[in-house]
C-alpha cells in the first residue's frame, strides 16, 4: 500500500486574486519536520506566533486553482472560513493514528490499543 502524500481540496469559499479570479480547488501535501521547523526562525513568528499556521500552510499548499504560488500573501487574504477550512484539514492529514498490538503479561490475551487522535 502506498503512502499517501497528497491531497485535494475545494475551499467554501475561494481565494479571489488581484484579477478578480475564484480559486477553489487545490492541494496540500504532508508536512514534514522541516516545515515546522523551518518557520520557527521566522521573525513574524517570533512577534506574533499565531502567524505560523500562515508560514505552515503556505508551505503545504502547492496548488490552489491556476495561482503560480501560494505565498503567506495568499494564505493571509483568505477568507475566515477558507483558513479554518485549511487548518482543519492539515490537523487531519498530518496527526496519524497509531494502532499497536499488545499482549497482555497475565492471560497472554492480544489486543490493539489506538494512540493520536482519532479521524473523524
Amino acid at each position: 500500500m502506498a503512502l499517501q502524500t497528497e491531497y485535494e481540496f475545494e475551499l467554501p469559499k475561494g481565494y479571489v486574486d488581484a484579477e478578480g479570479t475564484l480559486h477553489k480547488k487545490g492541494t496540500m501535501r504532508l508536512a514534514t519536520a522541516k516545515d515546522e521547523i523551518l518557520p520557527q526562525k521566522d521573525p513574524r513568528i517570533q512577534t506574533n506566533p499565531a502567524y505560523l499556521s500562515v508560514i505552515l500552510l503556505s508551505r503545504v499548499v502547492t496548488k490552489l486553482g491556476s495561482l503560480p504560488d501560494v505565498s503567506p500573501q495568499v494564505i493571509e487574504d483568505l477568507f475566515l472560513a477558507d483558513l479554518a477550512y485549511l487548518q482543519e484539514l492539515y490537523r487531519r492529514i498530518n496527526d496519524d493514528e497509531v494502532t499497536v498490538t499488545i499482549q497482555c503479561p497475565h492471560c497472554e490475551r492480544e489486543t490493539e490499543v489506538n494512540f493520536g487522535a482519532p479521524k473523524s
